[in-house]
Protein backbone atom coordinates (compact mmCIF):
# COMPACT_ATOMS: atom_id res chain seq x y z
CA UNK A 1 0.00 0.00 0.00
CA UNK A 2 0.95 3.85 -0.67
CA UNK A 3 1.78 5.75 2.39
CA UNK A 4 -0.77 8.75 1.86
CA UNK A 5 -3.55 9.24 3.70
CA UNK A 6 -7.03 10.17 2.20
CA UNK A 7 -10.23 10.11 4.49
CA UNK A 8 -12.64 7.08 4.29
CA UNK A 9 -14.89 6.11 0.94
CA UNK A 10 -17.97 5.97 1.59
CA UNK A 11 -19.26 5.41 -1.75
CA UNK A 12 -22.66 3.85 -1.78
CA UNK A 13 -23.18 0.77 -3.29
CA UNK A 14 -19.75 -0.34 -3.28
CA UNK A 15 -18.04 -2.79 -0.88
CA UNK A 16 -15.20 -1.46 1.90
CA UNK A 17 -13.45 -4.34 1.47
CA UNK A 18 -14.20 -7.15 -1.40
CA UNK A 19 -11.96 -10.26 -1.72
CA UNK A 20 -12.89 -12.19 -5.31
CA UNK A 21 -11.65 -15.79 -5.43
CA UNK A 22 -9.25 -15.94 -2.41
CA UNK A 23 -6.82 -19.29 -3.12
CA UNK A 24 -3.62 -20.30 -1.00
CA UNK A 25 -2.03 -23.32 -0.24
CA UNK A 26 0.79 -24.41 2.04
CA UNK A 27 3.47 -26.40 0.68
CA UNK A 28 3.32 -29.17 3.58
CA UNK A 29 3.00 -33.19 3.60
CA UNK A 30 2.57 -32.44 -0.50
CA UNK A 31 0.81 -29.05 -0.45
CA UNK A 32 -2.16 -27.96 1.76
CA UNK A 33 -4.99 -25.79 0.53
CA UNK A 34 -6.49 -23.54 3.32
CA UNK A 35 -8.01 -21.82 1.50
CA UNK A 36 -10.14 -22.49 -2.09
CA UNK A 37 -11.87 -19.40 -3.35
CA UNK A 38 -13.31 -17.43 -0.80
CA UNK A 39 -15.90 -14.97 -1.53
CA UNK A 40 -16.32 -12.16 1.11
CA UNK A 41 -17.66 -8.16 1.07
CA UNK A 42 -17.89 -5.83 4.00
CA UNK A 43 -19.85 -2.61 3.36
CA UNK A 44 -19.14 0.58 5.12
CA UNK A 45 -20.46 0.34 8.48
CA UNK A 46 -20.81 -3.40 8.89
CA UNK A 47 -19.49 -5.63 11.14
CA UNK A 48 -18.55 -9.00 9.74
CA UNK A 49 -18.16 -11.65 12.06
CA UNK A 50 -16.06 -15.37 10.90
CA UNK A 51 -16.18 -18.27 12.69
CA UNK A 52 -14.58 -21.93 12.32
CA UNK A 53 -12.64 -24.69 13.71
CA UNK A 54 -9.01 -23.74 14.75
CA UNK A 55 -6.68 -24.91 11.97
CA UNK A 56 -9.75 -23.79 9.29
CA UNK A 57 -8.05 -20.78 7.38
CA UNK A 58 -9.18 -17.38 9.22
CA UNK A 59 -5.80 -16.19 10.21
CA UNK A 60 -4.49 -16.77 7.36
CA UNK A 61 -7.80 -15.18 5.44
CA UNK A 62 -7.18 -11.80 7.66
CA UNK A 63 -3.30 -12.20 6.64
CA UNK A 64 -4.83 -12.15 2.95
CA UNK A 65 -6.92 -9.41 3.32
CA UNK A 66 -4.56 -6.99 4.85
CA UNK A 67 -1.60 -7.45 2.37
CA UNK A 68 0.58 -9.33 5.27
CA UNK A 69 0.48 -12.36 3.32
CA UNK A 70 -0.07 -12.74 -0.78
CA UNK A 71 -2.76 -15.32 -2.52
CA UNK A 72 -1.92 -17.90 -4.77
CA UNK A 73 -4.97 -16.93 -6.46
CA UNK A 74 -7.43 -14.20 -6.36
CA UNK A 75 -8.10 -10.48 -5.64
CA UNK A 76 -8.35 -7.64 -3.20
CA UNK A 77 -9.72 -4.57 -2.83
CA UNK A 78 -10.70 -1.82 -0.89
CA UNK A 79 -13.43 0.10 -2.29
CA UNK A 80 -13.17 -0.75 -5.99
CA UNK A 81 -9.39 -0.17 -6.01
CA UNK A 82 -6.79 -2.81 -5.39
CA UNK A 83 -5.22 -2.83 -2.64
CA UNK A 84 -1.54 -2.28 -3.64
CA UNK A 85 -2.92 0.85 -4.74
CA UNK A 86 -4.65 2.11 -1.45
CA UNK A 87 -3.26 4.29 1.53
CA UNK A 88 -1.94 2.19 3.92
CA UNK A 89 -3.95 3.71 6.70
CA UNK A 90 -7.18 2.69 5.16
CA UNK A 91 -6.83 -1.04 6.61
CA UNK A 92 -6.14 -1.61 9.91
CA UNK A 93 -5.57 -4.54 12.12
CA UNK A 94 -5.47 -6.45 15.55
CA UNK A 95 -3.77 -9.14 14.83
CA UNK A 96 -2.82 -12.22 17.44
CA UNK A 97 0.59 -11.07 17.33
CA UNK A 98 0.09 -7.79 18.97
CA UNK A 99 2.77 -6.58 17.74
CA UNK A 100 3.49 -3.40 20.51
CA UNK A 101 6.45 -1.41 20.64
CA UNK A 102 8.87 -2.68 23.97
CA UNK A 103 9.89 0.81 24.08
CA UNK A 104 6.98 2.61 23.50
CA UNK A 105 4.71 3.56 26.44
CA UNK A 106 0.87 2.38 25.67
CA UNK A 107 0.43 6.18 24.58
CA UNK A 108 2.93 6.64 22.23
CA UNK A 109 2.07 3.39 21.18
CA UNK A 110 -1.42 4.05 20.44
CA UNK A 111 -0.19 7.73 18.79
CA UNK A 112 2.76 5.76 16.52
CA UNK A 113 0.47 5.55 13.55
CA UNK A 114 -0.76 9.17 13.75
CA UNK A 115 2.26 10.60 13.80
CA UNK A 116 3.32 8.70 10.80
CA UNK A 117 0.14 9.81 8.97
CA UNK A 118 1.45 13.48 10.14
CA UNK A 119 -1.80 14.29 12.31
CA UNK A 120 -1.29 17.52 13.65
CA UNK A 121 0.06 16.76 17.35
CA UNK A 122 -3.06 18.23 19.15
CA UNK A 123 -5.45 16.34 17.41
CA UNK A 124 -3.01 12.82 18.34
CA UNK A 125 -3.13 13.92 21.60
CA UNK A 126 -7.13 14.41 21.91
CA UNK A 127 -7.06 10.82 20.40
CA UNK A 128 -5.08 8.97 22.21
CA UNK A 129 -6.45 10.04 25.60
CA UNK A 130 -10.25 9.62 24.25
CA UNK A 131 -9.60 6.11 23.37
CA UNK A 132 -7.30 4.82 26.33
CA UNK A 133 -10.28 6.43 28.58
CA UNK A 134 -12.77 4.54 26.08
CA UNK A 135 -11.16 1.03 26.73
CA UNK A 136 -10.34 1.74 30.10
CA UNK A 137 -6.88 2.14 30.23
CA UNK A 138 -6.92 5.43 30.99
CA UNK A 139 -4.20 5.10 34.70
CA UNK A 140 -2.11 2.84 31.46
CA UNK A 141 -1.38 5.78 29.39
CA UNK A 142 2.44 5.73 30.55
CA UNK A 143 3.51 2.49 31.80
CA UNK A 144 5.03 -0.11 28.96
CA UNK A 145 3.74 -3.16 27.03
CA UNK A 146 5.86 -5.54 29.33
CA UNK A 147 3.86 -3.86 32.24
CA UNK A 148 0.50 -4.66 31.41
CA UNK A 149 -1.65 -8.06 31.17
CA UNK A 150 -1.79 -9.56 27.87
CA UNK A 151 -6.04 -8.24 27.44
CA UNK A 152 -4.83 -4.70 27.99
CA UNK A 153 -2.49 -5.08 25.81
CA UNK A 154 -4.51 -6.31 23.03
CA UNK A 155 -6.90 -3.23 23.71
CA UNK A 156 -3.97 -0.95 23.41
CA UNK A 157 -3.09 -2.37 19.94
CA UNK A 158 -7.18 -1.94 19.11
CA UNK A 159 -7.19 1.54 20.05
CA UNK A 160 -3.66 1.68 17.97
CA UNK A 161 -5.79 0.22 14.87
CA UNK A 162 -8.53 2.38 15.12
CA UNK A 163 -6.93 5.50 15.56
CA UNK A 164 -6.01 6.54 11.90
CA UNK A 165 -9.65 5.74 11.52
CA UNK A 166 -9.52 3.04 9.06
CA UNK A 167 -11.98 2.45 6.26
CA UNK A 168 -11.54 -1.13 7.02
CA UNK A 169 -10.57 -2.70 10.80
CA UNK A 170 -9.90 -6.69 10.54
CA UNK A 171 -9.64 -8.11 14.11
CA UNK A 172 -8.76 -11.35 14.96
CA UNK A 173 -9.64 -12.97 18.37
CA UNK A 174 -10.48 -9.35 19.91
CA UNK A 175 -12.34 -10.72 23.28
CA UNK A 176 -10.11 -14.04 23.39
CA UNK A 177 -8.13 -12.84 26.37
CA UNK A 178 -10.42 -10.24 28.64
CA UNK A 179 -12.80 -10.72 30.93
CA UNK A 180 -16.71 -10.11 30.15
CA UNK A 181 -16.62 -6.31 31.55
CA UNK A 182 -13.60 -5.88 29.23
CA UNK A 183 -15.09 -7.37 26.59
CA UNK A 184 -18.06 -5.71 26.58
CA UNK A 185 -16.04 -2.19 26.13
CA UNK A 186 -14.13 -3.75 23.12
CA UNK A 187 -17.70 -4.89 21.19
CA UNK A 188 -18.85 -1.13 22.22
CA UNK A 189 -15.98 0.45 20.64
CA UNK A 190 -16.26 -2.28 16.81
CA UNK A 191 -19.54 -0.93 17.08
CA UNK A 192 -19.29 2.25 17.35
CA UNK A 193 -16.54 2.40 14.87
CA UNK A 194 -18.66 0.60 12.41
CA UNK A 195 -21.40 3.39 12.93
CA UNK A 196 -19.26 5.42 12.32
CA UNK A 197 -18.60 4.27 8.58
CA UNK A 198 -16.04 1.88 8.95
CA UNK A 199 -16.35 -2.47 7.23
CA UNK A 200 -15.11 -4.45 10.20
CA UNK A 201 -14.30 -8.10 9.61
CA UNK A 202 -13.76 -10.42 12.83
CA UNK A 203 -12.31 -13.79 13.74
CA UNK A 204 -13.77 -14.95 16.45
CA UNK A 205 -15.00 -18.35 18.53
CA UNK A 206 -16.91 -15.56 21.03
CA UNK A 207 -20.56 -16.14 20.87
CA UNK A 208 -20.89 -12.77 22.68
CA UNK A 209 -18.70 -11.81 19.44
CA UNK A 210 -21.50 -13.31 17.11
CA UNK A 211 -24.51 -11.04 19.05
CA UNK A 212 -23.22 -7.63 17.44
CA UNK A 213 -22.29 -8.54 14.17
CA UNK A 214 -24.08 -7.91 11.01
CA UNK A 215 -23.57 -11.01 9.50
CA UNK A 216 -22.29 -14.48 10.58
CA UNK A 217 -20.19 -16.15 7.97
CA UNK A 218 -17.84 -19.59 8.73
CA UNK A 219 -15.00 -21.11 7.23
CA UNK A 220 -15.84 -24.48 6.08
CA UNK A 221 -13.24 -26.52 3.60
CA UNK A 222 -11.58 -23.48 2.49
CA UNK A 223 -14.47 -21.73 1.65
CA UNK A 224 -17.22 -18.97 3.45
CA UNK A 225 -20.92 -20.36 4.16
CA UNK A 226 -23.49 -18.72 5.87
CA UNK A 227 -23.17 -19.85 9.56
Amino acid sequence: MTHEHIGPDRREGTPAVRAVGLRRRFARSGGVDVLRGVELHADPGEIVAITGRSGSGKTTLLALLSGFDTPDEGTVTFTGEPAADVPWSVCAVLPQALGLAAELTCAENVALPLRLRRTPPDEVETTVTDLLDELGLADLADHYPAELSFGQQQRVALARAVGVRPSVLLVDEPTAHLDPDSAQVVLALLRRVADEGAAIVVVTHDPVVLEVADRRLRLEDGVLVPA
